[in-house]
């Protein structure tokens, strides 16, 4: 099944009375608070997702800057959205699905059956649908959630990356090659990472790319379907909108490194590189 879901058949799948539970996922890196936006029109019947507080586990710094929720605390939130056992799961943001992706990727692992709406707010919103504009407080669910399984990358795992399939850096090129410095303590690229923004896999109508369009992008930076990939972002946020689009393209074999440069970039001793080319000038952290 594929891990997207149309704004057409989401409306027909709801109108069918299927189980279906909406979360809300907006979030963006300069507006980390989606509720406002949420509260100001939702889909109907959704409810909101805190990235931040809910989708990562504030206050280990040296995990990087949105590290996993454990089990206990994911589930503790999949049950405050009153989700429930057999529930079909559909996550949307309104940033072409970053956001969403990193719930899809993370519930997934836990055994979720969840799915990204392809084009999110904006597309719902451009079809005309209507908007719900209260809060929602869901009936608590029960479901219980199993450890999460597969998919995962920790920082050892990205640094031997390179020599056995393909470290994927999914950056904006300035921040690849560090010629632009941000919140973490230095700039750069993981040695031996090749960069792959994942913008390249959003279509200008704020759509997901063809699996064709998705596997040739790939093709051009040594990926296809057998090739072992760690994709790794500034703090695990983007690399699961590329995990998304691996598994819209049917490639199975990428991992996410959750910390990634936020948490590299905090590990006294490990290497960094600087420049347009996977190793060109290496210093130390």
């Amino acid at each position: 099944m594929s891990p997207l879901v149309s704004v057409d058949d989401l409306a027909a799948e709801i109108s069918s009375g299927a189980p279906v539970r909406l979360l809300d996922v907006r979030w963006r890196l300069d507006r980390a608070e989606g509720r406002p936006d949420y509260l100001s029109g939702h889909l109907p019947g959704a409810v909101y997702v805190d990235l931040e507080r809910e989708l990562a586990q504030p206050g280990l710094p040296e995990l990087g800057r949105h590290p996993l929720p454990d089990r206990a605390g994911l589930e503790a939130a999949v049950r405050r959205w009153g989700v429930l056992a057999g529930d079909r799961l559909v996550a949307y943001d309104d940033n072409d699905g970053v956001a969403a992706a990193r719930a899809w990727w993370l519930l997934r692992r836990h055994g979720l059956d969840v799915r990204v709406l392809d084009g999110g707010f904006r597309a719902w919103v451009a079809s005309g649908r209507r908007l719900e504009r209260s809060d929602r407080a869901a009936i608590p669910g029960d479901i219980g959630l199993p450890e999460g399984v597969g998919g995962l990358a920790d920082v050892d795992d990205a640094a031997v990356a390179p020599r056995r399939g393909v470290l994927l850096d999914v950056r904006a090129p300035q921040h690849y090659r560090g010629q632009v410095g941000g919140i973490d303590p230095v700039a750069g690229h993981i040695p031996g990472a090749v960069n792959l923004p994942t913008v390249t896999h959003i279509a200008p109508d704020g759509l997901l790319r063809s699996p064709a369009e998705i596997r040739a992008a790939l093709a051009a930076v040594g990926v296809d379907r057998d090739t072992e990939v760690v994709i790794t972002c500034s703090s695990g946020i983007a690399s699961a909108h590329t995990a998304l689009a691996f598994a819209v393209a049917g490639y199975p074999n990428a991992r996410v490194f959750p910390g990634s440069w936020s948490q590299w970039s905090r590990d006294r001793g490990r290497p960094v590189a600087t420049g347009a080319s996977p190793a060109a000038a290496i210093g130390v952290v």
